[in-house]
C-alpha cells in the first residue's frame, strides 16, 4: 500500500493512493472516523478495522498532501555517518565534532529531529531562518516501526517494520559545528521535509536493492545503493531496541550518502530559489523549494 496524509476542504485524513498515483481514496475506520497514519501503523493496516471507500476516490491534485506523520509520536531517530564515503567527506570538511579519531564509526551514531522540523513534500525549506547561511541537504530513507519491541534480534528486525518513507535531514553546518553536537543544527523549524508517501514493507521485497538519489536544481549530487549502509536496517533496529523499547510509529532515518554540500570545496550550501529533490524508486520522490 502507498499511504498519504492529506487535507481536503478543511478535513484531514489518511488515504490509499492507487497504483497509477493519480487518485487517492480516503480511509475510514469501522465507526466512520478517519484514522491518522499512526492509527494505521498501530493497527498494521488491518482491513477488518480500516477500509478504503471507493466513492471517496479523488484526483490526487485536488488534495493537499501532508507529511505522512504531520505530528510525531516521538522525535525522529537519525543515524549519522552511515555511508563510508560520506563519513570520510564529513570528517574532511572539518565540521565533524562527534569524534577525535575515527573517520568511520565503530558503532551507529544516533541523534534526533523533533516535530517542529517536519514539513510536507513541496513545502518550502526556510533556509533564510539560518543566520549562518550554511544550510545543507541530506537525502535519507526512513524506516517506520510497526510492531513494539525490545531486544529485537537482527533476524527478526524486518518483521517490526511497517514501511518506508523519505526525509531530507536539512542541517545548519555552522550551528552543528559551533555547538559541538548535532541536535541544534538539525532542529531548526522546517528542517525536515518528509514524504510524500508511506509505502508498506510488502511493496518492497528487497530494500537493499534500491538506490537513493538527490538532485539540487536538477544536478545529481547524491547517488548510492542502500546496500552501502555501514549499519543496515536490521542492525540499527537491533542496536536501538537493545537499549530502548521501539514503538509503532517510531521513525528511523538511516543516514545520508556522499555528495552533501559540505563535501564540496568550497561548500555548496542551499540558497533561496534552489530546489532539492530526493528519490528512491518504489518509494517516491520528495521535492522541496528553498526559501
Amino acid at each position: 500500500m502507498r499511504l498519504i496524509s492529506f487535507e481536503q476542504h478543511g478535513r484531514v485524513g489518511t488515504g490509499l493512493v492507487d497504483p497509477s498515483g493519480r487518485t487517492v481514496s480516503r480511509l475510514c475506520a469501522a465507526d466512520g472516523t478517519s484514522p491518522t497514519m499512526l492509527d494505521l501503523v498501530r493497527s498494521a493496516g488491518a482491513p477488518a478495522s480500516v477500509a478504503a471507500e471507493p466513492q471517496d476516490a479523488t484526483p490526487i491534485e485536488d488534495v493537499t498532501v501532508l507529511a505522512p506523520f504531520p505530528s510525531l509520536l516521538r522525535n525522529i531517530i537519525c543515524v549519522g555517518k552511515n555511508y563510508r564515503a560520506h563519513a570520510a567527506e564529513f570528517e574532511a570538511s572539518g565540521f565533524d565534532s562527534s569524534s577525535q579519531s575515527e573517520v568511520v564509526p565503530q558503532f551507529p551514531v544516533f541523534f534526533t529531529k523533533g516535530s517542529n522540523t517536519v514539513i510536507a513534500d513541496g513545502a518550502p525549506i526556510p533556509a533564510s531562518s539560518d543566520t549562518t547561511n550554511s544550510v545543507d541537504y541530506e537525502g535519507e530513507l526512513c524506516v517506520v516501526v510497526g510492531r513494539k519491541g525490545r531486544n529485537i534480534a537482527p533476524g527478526q528486525a524486518l518483521d517490526h517494520v511497517f514501511g518506508y518513507t523519505l526525509i531530507n535531514d536539512v542541517t545548519s553546518r555552522v550551528l552543528q559545528g559551533q555547538h559541538k553536537q548535532w541536535f541544534l543544527g538539525k532542529n531548526l523549524d522546517g528542517f525536515c521535509p518528509m514524504g510524500p508517501a508511506l509505502v508498506t514493507r510488502d511493496e518492497i521485497p528487497d530494500v537493499e536493492a534500491l538506490r537513493l538519489t538527490t538532485h539540487v536544481n536538477g544536478e545529481l549530487r547524491q547517488s548510492a545503493a542502500l546496500s552501502d549502509l555501514l549499519f543496515d536496517i536490521p542492525t540499527l533496529i537491533a542496536t536501538l531496541s537493545a537499549q530502548i523499547t521501539l514503538e509503532p510509529g517510531d521513525i528511523i532515518a538511516t543516514g545520508t550518502p556522499q555528495g552533501v554540500g559540505i563535501g564540496f570545496k568550497p561548500p555548496r550550501y542551499l540558497r533561496p530559489g534552489d530546489t532539492v529533490t530526493i528519490r528512491v524508486d518504489g518509494i517516491g520522490t520528495l521535492s522541496n523549494p528553498v526559501r
